[in-house]
């Protein structure tokens, strides 16, 4: 579903994808299919709930997720 102006979408996802393989993937080979599902599971839930980001703040992306919902509901 690309189209005009769309590429610049890709960026995010193509940083997360960089993030997970650099910081994950490549340091833990895995032995099977299972292994390597539930290791990538364990970074992508250590990455939106303990790891800092710095375009955050140093917040991880919970915070600031679950901080625009309660301020959605407040207003």
């Amino acid at each position: 579903m690309d189209g005009v102006g769309r590429a610049i979408d890709n960026v995010f996802i193509e940083r997360l994808w960089r993030t997970l393989k650099y910081d994950h993937v490549y340091l833990n080979p895995a032995n099977s299919g299972n292994a390597c599902r539930d290791g990538i599971t364990e970074f992508l839930n250590y990455y939106n709930e303990d790891r800092p980001h710095s375009s955050l703040n140093d917040q991880t992306p919970d915070e600031v997720y679950y901080q625009s919902r309660i301020n959605e509901r407040a207003a």
